[in-house]
C-alpha cells in the first residue's frame, strides 16, 4: 500500500521593508526647506517687478505692489520698447564687438602664456592679472584724457576699447588655465609636424577651445551688458547711449511711472537672459572643463 507525501505547507514571507534613518530624512527635508526659501527670496522681487509692468500709470503704486492688476495692460512695455530700442541697438553694436575682440585677444595670450614660454613670461601674466583689481574709478579721468590726447573716435568706439582693454586680463586668465590641460603630446606632435605657433593655435589648440570660448563670451557679455559707470563717463551724446543709462530717463519728474520702470528694467535684461538660457549648460561645463582635464 504506497502511501502520499503531504505537500509542503507554505510558510509567508513577509515582505522586508527599508526604512531611511530618521537623521537622514530630516536632513532631506531641511534642504528642500532651505531651496524653497531661497528660491522664494529670488523670486519674489522678479514677481513685484513682472506684475507691476503689466499695470496701467495709476494702479502701479508701491502700496499695492503685490496685488495683481484689475486690468491687464501693455502699455509700459510699448513705452519702453519706443523709448529704448536706439539705445538696445546701441548695446548691440558696443557688446559684440568688445566681447569678440576680447574673447580672442585673450585665446591668444593665454596659448601663448601656458604653452610657449619665454624669459618674463610669469611677470607678464602676473601683471595681466594685476589689471583685475584695478577699479573703473582710478582710471577714467586718465583714459578720457588718452582718448582725447589721440583724438580716438567718440561715442561707442571708445567705450568699446575700454571694454576690450579692461576684459584681456579675466579673458588671459580663462584661456591659460584651459590651455594648461591640454595634453602635452598635441603640442610635441604639431612640433614634430614642423608646425609653428600660429600653426599649432589654428589647426590643433583653437578646435579644442570652445567651452573656454563659451565661459569667456557669456561673461564678457553680461560685463559689457551690465556696464554704467564707463558708459555714462566716456559717452556723453545722449543718443549713442548704451541701455543701462537711457534707463534713468525712465523716471518721471513730479510722477514716477514705476510700470514704465519695470518694463525698461525686464526689457533691458532680456538679452542677457536670453544668453543664459540658451548657453547657460555650456557655460558651466566649461567652466568645469579647466578642473576636470587632465
Amino acid at each position: 500500500m504506497s502511501t502520499t507525501a503531504a505537500p509542503p505547507t507554505s510558510v509567508p514571507v513577509r515582505p522586508t521593508v527599508t526604512r531611511k534613518p530618521v537623521g537622514r530624512v530630516s536632513a532631506l527635508g531641511f534642504k528642500y526647506l532651505a531651496l524653497v526659501f531661497f528660491a522664494m527670496a529670488v523670486l519674489t522681487p522678479l514677481y513685484i517687478v513682472l506684475v507691476a509692468s503689466f499695470k496701467g500709470t495709476a494702479e502701479a503704486d508701491p502700496s499695492n505692489a503685490w496685488a495683481l492688476p484689475d486690468v491687464w495692460t501693455f502699455d509700459a512695455w510699448r513705452q519702453a520698447w519706443d523709448q529704448l530700442l536706439p539705445n538696445l541697438k546701441n548695446s548691440l553694436y558696443l557688446v559684440i564687438p568688445a566681447t569678440l575682440i576680447s574673447t580672442v585677444l585673450g585665446s591668444l595670450n593665454g596659448f601663448v602664456l601656458s604653452r610657449w614660454r619665454f624669459p618674463g613670461s610669469d611677470v607678464v601674466f602676473l601683471f595681466l592679472l594685476f589689471g583685475m583689481f584695478i577699479p573703473y574709478q582710478a582710471v577714467m579721468i586718465p583714459l578720457a584724457q588718452l582718448f582725447a590726447d589721440v583724438d580716438f573716435p567718440t561715442g561707442i568706439p571708445r567705450l568699446a576699447f575700454a571694454h576690450i582693454v579692461y576684459g584681456i586680463p579675466i579673458t588671459t586668465l580663462i584661456f591659460r588655465s584651459y590651455y594648461a590641460t591640454i595634453p602635452e603630446e598635441l603640442i610635441e606632435a604639431a612640433r614634430m609636424d614642423r608646425a609653428g605657433m600660429l600653426r599649432t593655435y589654428w589647426s590643433v589648440v583653437l578646435p579644442l577651445s570652445a567651452p573656454a570660448f563659451v565661459v569667456t563670451a557669456i561673461w564678457q557679455f553680461t560685463s559689457i551688458w551690465n556696464d554704467f559707470l564707463f558708459a555714462v563717463f566716456l559717452i556723453t551724446d545722449p543718443s549713442k547711449w548704451p541701455v543701462t543709462v537711457a534707463l534713468n530717463n525712465t523716471t518721471g519728474s513730479l510722477v514716477t511711472p514705476y510700470n514704465l520702470q519695470m518694463s525698461a528694467a525686464l526689457l533691458a535684461s532680456l538679452p542677457t537672459l536670453v544668453v543664459y538660457i540658451l548657453l547657460g549648460r555650456y557655460f558651466i561645463r566649461g567652466l568645469m572643463a579647466g578642473s576636470l582635464k587632465g
